[in-house]
């Protein structure tokens, strides 16, 4: 059975349901964005909103992905920096216990925290001290941590230190291992434009992005994005929130729909769909399963808080993903 490893920001999520927007403001937060805050940001957050119940688990982009191949069965990794503190060793045990092999490293700063506040129309808006995690650097990354794997799945959050990446991604392609990268956020895009571009072209086989980030890497409309990005990749995906998602492979493209459900938060969909899709192309299916199993993923996560799918949920994605295979 094929592995896949994954590397990105190892944080503790701490999420708030909000009604009033006007702390995007109040903190230049921009509404569906990410942004990279200090720690005393992050307090002054949570003192305005301490009012209002928060609830903690382990994530951080990447480490979500893993976290679904690992419940669809997949052997996984995680490549990832915590501290030796309370959050660090929650992180730990989440990812022994849901079968993940834990390369994390020891940093020095605190575990990073991501304060993700989601608004009535479950869209997710994310204030980030990226803490230890910050400090994961070159010089961490060794040759022997990709053997056995099959996929290396980056997110894009990790694209600000450029010397990390380049050399993961270089590793990744001396050890014969296949690179997924989801761009993560329509403003680390912007900000990372040349840098992202090149790392793609040549290095990354597989792309995930949704169609805001598709528009910041292209500045075309979701189908002519598609094509863009596929121009440097062998496989380009694009996901366009209710209409579902398109994916091109081998000159072909796909279109994909949605499952039905009731949104509550759409955190950890765009993860979660990386996660089925990566099963799936894993496992050799045709795109369109690989898609279809992806949007099954992604729709179950939006129906919780949070981007943590429950033990009685997972049995039931199982299923459903045994009769996406056989049709």
């Amino acid at each position: 059975m094929a592995k896949v490893l994954g590397m990105g920001n190892a944080l503790m999520d701490i999420l708030i349901r909000i009604d009033d927007e006007s702390i995007f403001s109040e903190f230049n937060l921009e509404k569906g964005g990410m942004r990279l805050v200090d720690s005393s940001t992050i307090q002054s957050v949570m003192n305005k909103l301490q009012h209002l119940p928060a609830e903690k688990a382990p994530g951080g982009s990447a480490a979500n992905t893993i976290n679904g191949l690992s419940n669809l069965g997949m052997e996984t990794g995680f490549i990832g920096k915590v501290a030796m503190d309370d959050n660090g060793k929650f992180m730990k045990d989440d990812m022994l216990k849901n079968n993940i092999q834990p390369l994390l490293l020891k940093g020095e700063a605190s575990t990073g925290i991501a304060v993700t506040l989601v608004t009535p129309d479950s869209e997710r808006t994310f204030a980030v001290n990226l803490g230890c995690a910050i400090e994961l650097s070159p010089d961490d990354i060794k040759s022997e941590m990709f053997h056995g794997y099959d996929y290396f799945h980056i997110e894009g959050y990790l694209v600000q230190n450029h010397d990390l990446l380049r050399k993961a991604v270089k590793l990744a392609k001396e050890n014969n291992v296949k690179i997924s990268l989801d761009l993560a956020s329509f403003d680390v895009v912007r900000e990372n434009l040349d840098f992202l571009k090149d790392i793609i072209d040549e290095y990354v086989d597989i792309v995930f992005a949704n169609e805001d980030e598709a528009k910041a890497f292209t500045s075309l409309d979701p189908e002519d994005a598609l094509h863009k990005i596929y121009e440097d990749s062998e496989v380009a995906v694009v996901k366009i929130g209710k209409d579902g998602s398109m994916v091109k492979h081998a000159e072909e493209v796909y279109k994909i729909g949605v499952i039905e459900v009731n949104s509550i938060d759409t955190t950890g969909a765009g993860d979660l769909y990386a996660g089925g899709f990566l099963y799936g192309m894993a496992n050799g299916y045709s795109p369109d399963k690989c898609g279809k199993i992806g949007s099954l993923l992604a729709g179950k996560v939006i129906e919780v808080l949070g981007a943590k799918i429950g033990d009685e949920t997972w049995k039931i994605i199982n299923d459903e993903v045994k009769l996406i295979i056989s049709e």
